[in-house]
């Protein structure tokens, strides 16, 4: 038994419906190792439990498995925009929703993250998890950050990349330096505090001041 073995087997376990997107995932789409995982997942839902916010955004969700996570603490009247720009997913992304009562909060916005976010001046979230293009972390930030409410949550993954941020071998490869100008840029900001948990692949939780 690994580490990571031990620490799933004493976590509490996802729910039938997201043990049986997380099993899809694995046998039918592509890369299935985006998908957040067991323990991951109930992180993110106990941080949104924790929180409770009312609005929650999302750039980048795959198949779903997140978003259901974190829509397990939205409030009763809450609402989760989620982006994707994976139009293969959509039907997948779409019957996954579709399974879990949560879904009906969730709404699904098909395209450019960049792109929508521009279109969405007027609305203001509590809760933001960042899963999308690692390239263009930075450029997320600084379109979401207008967008949150005070003292808002922002949540965003891979930020340690496999351990390739601190790696010299990997100072041409645009996503791990997508990253380290994410996490300089998060770190450099006096608006933000911030923790960064080795957990899977590096979970920043970040928290406007």
């Amino acid at each position: 038994m690994t580490l990571d073995d031990y620490i799933e087997t004493h976590t509490s376990p996802a729910d039938e419906t997201l043990r049986f997107i997380e099993h899809d995932t694995a046998v039918n789409v592509l890369n299935p190792h985006m998908l957040s995982g067991a323990v991951q997942g109930r992180l993110l839902a106990f941080l949104s439990r924790m929180i409770q916010p009312k609005r929650i955004l999302e750039l980048g969700t795959f198949t779903g498995y997140s978003a259901l996570c974190l829509a397990e603490g939205l409030t009763h009247d809450g609402r989760l925009i989620t982006l994707e720009h994976n139009d293969e997913l959509e039907d997948i992304i779409r019957r996954n929703l579709s399974l879990s009562p949560l879904g009906a909060q969730i709404d699904l916005n098909m395209g450019d993250a960049l792109a929508t976010l521009a279109t969405m001046q007027d609305q203001r979230f509590d809760l933001c998890f960042i899963d999308a293009d690692k390239r263009e972390y930075s450029a997320y930030l600084d379109a979401v950050l207008p967008l949150m409410q005070p003292h808002g949550w922002i949540l965003a993954d891979n930020t340690l990349w496999d351990g390739h941020v601190i790696d010299p071998n990997y100072a041409k490869d645009k996503q791990t330096l997508g990253l380290r100008a994410f996490n300089n840029k998060v770190s450099e900001d006096e608006r933000l505090e911030q923790v960064i948990l080795p957990l899977r692949d590096g979970l920043t939780i970040i928290r406007l001041k």
